[in-house]
């Protein structure tokens, strides 16, 4: 008996139109604020920023490894993960005869677009100077390396996550992505490439897009579970 296009397959990922957690939509303005917060100390030069310059001295020590570990934030190794999830997302969609299979793979891609479009522009407003284990230089808050990997390796998991059937296979692909940021964000501040605010205001930027497009593909999942 043919199956009707209404139907989900037998390999369609479970649908994902219940209703978004209050925690969650009640949850987003805070990484919203405390970002507003860390931009407006930096711009004026606030207070918090001398703790956040005690921080750094505390916890630089270039080497090698924390260079290595910063990597993982370059767009050349990120993306390119990003990428192959995106494609496999899409294979599996369209194979299962999802109805926007299309959807969560081209959200991903637009998001790790606007990444640049967001922090490029904060880089050259708010004019930050570098540490002093780096060359004199401004433009480093926000930090888009961190950016960089928290949206890649993030997307990545959101997209991913209907076709992991198991928790067990959730809570390593989360912790996974978790460990990925961390190590480029420790990377970053114990190489000194970044201040430490550079990077928690990243944190609280992606965390907001990130929580955008989890609510986009929940969306797209009750409109998929009812045509």
């Amino acid at each position: 008996m043919p199956t009707r296009p209404d139907q989900q397959t037998e390999d369609a990922p479970p649908a994902q139109g219940a209703p978004a957690p209050r925690a969650l939509l009640l949850g987003l303005p805070l990484p919203l604020l405390l970002f507003v917060l860390i931009t407006w100390q930096v711009a004026v030069d606030g207070p918090l920023l001398r703790l956040d310059t005690r921080a750094s001295r505390a916890l630089v020590h270039p080497d090698r490894f924390s260079e290595l570990l910063s990597d993982l934030g370059n767009v050349q190794i990120a993306v390119p993960i990003l990428v192959a999830v995106a494609v496999y997302v899409a294979w599996r969609g369209q194979a299962a005869g999802a109805v926007r299979w299309w959807v969560p793979p081209v959200a991903a891609f637009l998001l790790m677009t606007l990444v640049p479009l967001i922090v490029v522009p904060l880089k050259e407003w708010t004019d930050r100077p570098g540490t002093p284990a780096v060359p004199p230089a401004t433009g480093y808050y926000p930090s888009g390396h961190t950016a960089t990997a928290a949206i890649a390796y993030g997307s990545a998991v959101l997209i991913l996550l209907p076709w992991l059937r198991s928790v067990r296979d959730r809570r390593i692909a989360f912790g996974t992505a978790a460990v990925l940021v961390l190590a480029v964000s420790y990377g970053l501040v114990r190489r000194g490439y970044h201040w430490p605010l550079d990077v928690v205001a990243s944190w609280c930027l992606c965390a907001v897009l990130l929580g955008g497009l989890w609510l986009l593909l929940r969306s797209a999942g009750a409109d998929r579970a009812n045509p």
